[in-house]
Formats: C-alpha cells, structure tokens, sequence
C-alpha cells in the first residue's frame, strides 16, 4: 500500500506492526539528529491516517505545495482520483503512527451506519480532515510503541489495535448545536477549544473555571455548557481524565512508580490518584502494572 515500507525495510526508524492484505500498521520514530525523508504514495481508494505524537513532519506534494503536521495532531487522507505521490520528512525525535485502510474495507466495518464520505454520493470526492489527537487516542497510540508481547501474540494484538484506532477515531463526538444553539457561532467555539488548549498547558496549576473563561474571552455559562458539548465532559472532569490517561502512559514505560506516577501528574495523596485511577480504569494502577508486565 505504501511505497516506502518496502524500500526502507531495514530502515530502523520504521516497522512495519501489522499487515494484511487491505490494511498496514506501521510505527514511525527518526531517531536520528536530522530529518528523516520517506517517499510515500497517497494510493486510490486508500484511506491513510497520520498520527503525530512527538515533533511534527511535513508532506511535500511537489515543488510547490506542502502541509504540516504538529503534536498531537492527526490527518485523514482519501483520494479516489489516482495516486499522488509525495515526500513525508519527519523532524528529528519525530514520533508517529501511519495507518493504511482500503475504502471497501473501511465500507465494511461501517454498513450499518455508513460514514458521510462513505456514502454513495461522496466516494468518489477527495476528502481530507486534521483533527487533534483526543487523550483516549494518546493512550492506545502510545501503548504501540510501549508495549511488550511475544512473537506469537503481536499479530493479534496489532490487528486489535488497528479497529480499537478506528472505532475511537470516528466515535468521536460532536457538537450538538440543537441544544447547545450559540455553538453555531465558529467564534465561541474557537474560544472554547482555546480555553481546553490553556487547560492542558496549564495542567499542574490549572485556572479556576472563573478565570479560565475570562482567559478565554467567554461567560462561565457558556464555557461549561459549551465545553460539555464539544468534549462530552465538565471543564475538570475533561482534565482530571486526560491526567488520568497520562497517568497510564506513564505507568506503561515501567520506568516509574505508581506513587511517581501520582506525583508527576499532580496528586500530593497518592492514595487520591489509586481511587481515582481504580474508578476510572476499574483497576489498581498496581494491578495494571502487574497485568502490563513484559
């Protein structure tokens, strides 16, 4: 499906995790101190995925036009035209996952309830979305390359992981502009996604929900009810999951304690944090450190 699997093969800084005959799974890290150059394809009737977890890369699609992604972003490609050929440099430290799906394929999963450019009168439209990696995309993401598993069992493991990243990818929710009306003006909900940005930039000493919407230029009806809708959550019950999601990264490199692990994500009791992770997760962070022991 994708050129550049097959000439980089030994290329350190690639590996291939699954592969089936309409679907890849591959895990990209530069490990190297400069850019990394992937010559690749955008195929008709590929569906590609671009998850960028650390650094950022850019897609040169010739001489005069490219496109970049940041951290924590993600880009959805479908070009039913033809093949398009093009250049992925990935910035040094660049972390990403690259997912390759077939349109029938992806039809298939989703007959009950057809994607819109699923549907009959779009397949043969290009389409294109950038979207931000949500905190339960991280975490999965993240276990790909953390991960320990026997030969035996990657395959299964990997091809799980392929329709868990789909299943989450398009199950995320969205506005609902019916009951929440103002969120049909593009400018309160710019606000709003700001205000989620300064909230996660701020997570060890997060503003009040008071000062976060006057940061935010927003009424404190407008940001809870608003935030509610768009992330499916209270402004701090939004924050205490995506501490809680980081939290389980972090217990997944098996290179911190859990009272570490509580610490480095702002819990002085760290008997807070296990009740918290336990009701989230409905497991101990010791029990889940046990079950993800290599």
């Amino acid at each position: 499906m994708l050129n550049y699997i097959k000439e980089n093969a030994q290329n350190s800084n690639l590996r291939l995790a699954f592969e089936s005959a309409d679907i890849k799974l591959i895990l990209a890290e530069n490990k190297e101190n400069q850019e990394l150059a992937l010559p690749g394809t955008l195929q008709k009737k590929i569906i590609q995925f671009y998850f960028c977890l650390e650094g950022s890369a850019r897609f040169e699609f010739g001489p005069h036009y490219s496109r970049e992604i940041h951290r924590m972003k993600n880009y959805f490609f479908y070009n039913p035209e033809g093949d398009l050929n093009f250049t992925l440099k990935l910035s040094a430290g660049a972390r990403m996952v690259f997912l390759f799906i077939s349109l029938e394929n992806l039809h298939e999963l989703f007959t009950h309830e057809p994607l819109p450019f699923l549907k009959a009168e779009n397949v043969n439209r290009k389409f294109y979305d950038e979207r931000d990696v949500p905190s339960s995309l991280v975490v999965v993401l993240n276990q790909l390359f953390t991960i320990q598993l026997s030969d035996s069992s990657k395959n299964l493991y990997y091809h799980g992981k392929v329709f868990e990243l789909l299943s989450l990818y398009f199950s995320e929710k969205k506005p609902n502009t019916e009951n929440c009306p103002f969120l049909n003006d593009e400018d309160t909900v710019r606000k709003i996604k700001n205000a989620k940005e300064h909230l996660l930039k701020n997570i060890d000493s997060p503003p009040g929900l008071k000062a976060l919407a006057k940061l935010s230029g927003l009424n404190e009806f407008q940001l809870k009810m608003g935030f509610k809708e768009i992330y499916g959550n209270t402004v701090f019950g939004y924050l205490l999951d995506h501490k809680l999601d980081h939290a389980r990264v972090l217990l997944d490199t098996h290179k911190l304690k859990v009272n570490e692990v509580a610490f480095q994500i702002g819990y002085s009791n760290p008997s807070h944090f296990i009740a918290a992770f336990r009701k989230k997760f409905g497991i101990t962070p010791k029990k889940y450190l046990m079950q993800h022991a290599g």
